[in-house]
């Protein structure tokens, strides 16, 4: 069965058009809590529910409906504030809890927002779950008696425990003194813990991106707009850059020089690091994932297997597979034996941690690893487009797909959050893979 609110990350849309209001929101805390309950009928276990959110001034409204919708469900709510996504992951795990829901559009601006779930392991929601959600908001909605309604309180030290799990995530026998690190929070979730983490293991840490208003989340900063950081790095002279996104499950990082590294690099320097100390069998990526890097894994004799995209899909395969290590090109990275969900301050505490193991500069534990020019047109469509019987769009893809033969590829696919049809053209030429994007994204319709 089609889902029809949740995409690859929650339910996720414009604040004011339907689903992100406050009718559909309440609505939507009633009916997961109602699925909730029902998974723990009895009275000695009553569902509590953990909600977080990013700094979107939109937060307030929607975390009030959720917590109303929960409350007429007869679901206890703890309010955590402004906290990544994952560490909403990590609290309900860490308390027992019956799940986790994050108020967040991760690196979208800030008139986008939605709503993302976690099970009590902290992962996300199975589409079991998430369809029986969905056909529990065909249902009216009522409310329990006022005696069995849900009740509200503050987890007041959810800062300081996550703080506290992060850095238990980085090697005893290490730490970071004499690092000079510039980290960009994207006016996010991080902003009043990322900077802690990094000091408190030794390093001078020089915060941007740390002033939310509610109105400047993702606003030129994070791991979307990553030149930002690479200015501060050189402005601060300092070591490495760090930029997070919103809701701080990505990760971007910058060396001394400016330059930036993206996810696929850094997934390289994580599971290199790992072959040198202990053993890996190998790591996911996905469909965008660059060819160089798993040609590079096959000369390292790691195993390497591409998912859709979407870090659900990335989860789902290392579980299949057993392994422990993936991510994407934009950031999303996943190290299962340190938490259940991707996390960008956990994944750049194990990019810092190969470096200290190693000795070695982020440019030079890359030097063998060239990445292939892609190109990534990201091309609005209309409501309904169904790109796969276009024509035009399909000749298109053709004849790239023949001129590049065995020397690239070509992958067009729809965002799973956003109204756009992403062009991705990788080549060793870049001049070629630029040139084949711009002709196929020239047939979609406006």
């Amino acid at each position: 069965m089609a889902r029809q609110y949740f995409g690859t990350d929650g339910i996720r849309g414009e604040v004011g058009t339907p689903p992100i209001t406050p009718d559909f929101v309440m609505r939507l805390g009633y009916a997961s809590g109602k699925v909730l309950a029902q998974a723990e009928p009895s009275a000695a276990n009553r569902p509590t529910v953990l909600i977080g959110k990013d700094t979107r001034i939109s937060g307030y409204m929607l975390e009030a409906a959720l917590e109303a919708g929960f409350s007429a469900a007869g679901v206890d709510v703890m309010l955590a504030g402004p906290m990544p996504t994952p560490a909403v992951a990590y609290l309900t795990r860490a308390l027992r809890l019956s799940a986790g829901v994050v108020i967040s559009a991760s690196h979208n601006p800030f008139q986008d927002n939605g709503i993302k779930f976690f099970s009590a392991q902290g992962n996300k929601l199975q589409d079991a779950v998430e369809l029986a959600i969905e056909a529990a908001l065909e249902l009216p909605m009522s409310c329990v008696s006022s005696h069995k309604l849900g009740k509200a309180r503050r987890l007041d030290d959810a800062r300081g425990r996550y703080i506290e799990f992060c850095k238990s995530t980085f090697p005893n026998e290490l730490d970071l003194r004499g690092l000079k690190l510039v980290i960009d929070c994207a006016h996010g979730a991080a902003y009043h813990i990322a900077p802690d983490v990094f000091h408190e293991l030794g390093a001078e840490v020089v915060a941007i991106g740390n002033q939310p208003n509610g109105f400047n989340i993702n606003d030129g900063h994070g791991a979307t707009q990553p030149a930002t950081l690479a200015a501060a790095v050189q402005t601060h002279r300092a070591d490495l850059g760090i930029a997070l996104d919103g809701d701080a499950d990505r990760l971007l990082m910058v060396d001394a020089s400016g330059r930036i590294f993206n996810g696929d690099e850094l997934l390289y320097v994580m599971v290199k690091d790992r072959l040198a100390n202990g053993g890996i069998a190998g790591a996911v990526g996905t469909l965008m994932t660059n060819m160089a890097v798993e040609a590079a894994f096959g000369e390292m004799g790691v195993g390497f297997a591409r998912a859709k995209v979407g870090d659900r899909y990335v989860l789902e395969l290392l579980h299949e597979r057993g392994w422990e290590v993936g991510g994407e090109g934009s950031g999303h990275l996943l190290v299962l034996d340190k938490h259940t969900t991707g996390d960008g301050i956990i994944s750049a505490l194990q990019i810092l941690s190969a470096l200290r193991r190693s000795g070695a500069t982020l440019s030079a534990i890359t030097s063998e690893l060239t990445l292939w020019p892609q190109t990534l047109l990201n091309v609005k469509i209309k409501p309904g487009f169904d790109w796969q019987s276009n024509g035009d769009l399909l000749s298109a893809r053709a004849r790239a797909e023949s001129d590049l033969g065995a020397s690239g590829r070509v992958l067009i696919r729809p965002s799973g959050t956003e109204p756009l049809l992403r062009v991705m053209v990788e080549a060793r030429d870049a001049g070629l893979a630029r040139r084949l994007a711009e002709n196929i994204a020239s047939c979609i319709p406006d």
